[in-house]
């Protein structure tokens, strides 16, 4: 049986889950050891072999022509991916082509729809980019 691999926020955040659940248990683990013990239920000599498996992929949905949703700007949207970057590990460059246009305006005396957007979102899907309310300007369910 073939299993799919984690993405590095998926696995960082399984061993953070297992940390919290064996502390819950009373056994106290490190981060780190945690960490090697995710690697090691996925069948991976240590941390670092997992790591070099996952390598910078992106995540699902991150490929051209790839489906994906989130919200732009506050504002739910689904869209196809028409363009993709790895920057860094992590970190990517996206093209989305929206289903429905957004109004990415919030006042109410005019509006301005856009329906292709671009935008640079890390491993939690989320943009450095915020507004003056301090919400990320893309937020995708990853």
């Amino acid at each position: 049986m073939t299993r799919s691999l984690p993405t590095l926020a998926e696995a960082k955040a399984q061993a953070k889950r297992l940390r919290v659940k064996l502390a819950e248990d009373g056994t106290e683990i490190g981060h780190a050891r945690s960490l090697e013990l995710v690697a090691h239920q996925l069948g991976f000599r240590d941390w670092n072999t997992l790591h070099a498996a996952i390598g910078n992929r992106p995540p699902e949905g991150f490929a051209v022509g790839g489906r994906i949703e989130g919200r732009y700007l506050g504002q739910p949207f689904a869209a196809t991916v028409v363009g993709v970057e790895s920057l860094s590990p992590g970190w990517f460059r996206l093209e989305l082509d929206l289903d429905e246009a957004v109004d990415v305006v919030t006042f109410d005396s005019f509006s301005n729809f856009r329906k292709r957007i671009r935008g640079v979102v890390g491993p939690s899907g989320l943009s450095k980019e915020r507004t003056s309310g301090g919400q990320p300007h893309l937020e995708l369910e990853i």
